[in-house]
């Protein structure tokens, strides 16, 4: 909620939204369960997943990452208010570089947004942050032209030029190109379609390093 009583609700009814019709975090909280190593949330916007991670007992270090310096803020502002523990955000362009890290990354709903050239770069690069028995877990649209992926072309393009979304997606990988770069990096892959009840083409991709043994 916005501090001034007659404040901005946007990012409270956007939550509020997201939260409750988006199957995403119910499929993320599954995909993590057997991982409590601490986790690198890249493209986090808001942070909800920090929220979601606390209000359900996990208790792994949390560092959300964006490149929008003004959600980073509120973001910030929102984890102050909820008294996160152990959870950080910092204002990062993930296509240039990432922060060390090694245990679990998330990668949700930023692959769209890159161009094609730049989306196994950024693969590679969460991938080597994987520890092992660390997890790489990634929601992202696939491209395979059938009726999901045609709406979900459609609603982006249409959110985008009302306003609701300020950057358009630049490339809508396929399956392929998201297992390639992964399992090259010696990651084990399950690939699941996320849809819930919704008229997405949204996929679930759990990618799991061995213990090195």
């Amino acid at each position: 909620m916005p501090a001034q009583r007659f404040g901005n609700r946007r990012d409270y009814y956007y939550s509020r939204g997201k939260l409750g019709s988006d199957p995403l975090y119910p499929g993320v909280l599954r995909a993590l369960a057997p991982c409590s190593q601490p986790l690198l949330d890249i493209g986090c916007g808001l942070g909800l997943l920090a929220h979601v991670l606390r209000q359900s007992q996990r208790t792994q270090p949390y560092l959300g990452v964006d490149i929008d310096a003004d959600k980073i803020a509120r973001a910030v502002r929102a984890g102050k208010r909820a008294a996160l523990v152990d959870a950080r955000f910092a204002c990062v362009d993930a296509s240039a570089a990432l922060p060390d890290h090694q245990g679990s990354v998330a990668l949700l709903d930023v692959l769209q947004y890159l161009p094609a050239e730049a989306q196994p770069v950024l693969l590679h690069e969460a991938a080597a942050r994987v520890a092992p028995r660390g997890r790489l877990v990634i929601r992202t649209t696939l491209a395979d032209n059938s009726g999901r992926d045609r709406t979900t072309r459609i609603t982006d393009m249409l959110a985008h030029l009302v306003g609701w979304m300020g950057t358009r997606p630049r490339h809508y990988p396929d399956a392929a190109s998201v297992r390639a770069p992964l399992e090259a990096a010696g990651l084990q892959l399950e690939m699941v379609p996320l849809y819930g009840n919704t008229p997405f083409n949204n996929w679930l991709v759990t990618a799991v390093r061995g213990d090195g043994t």
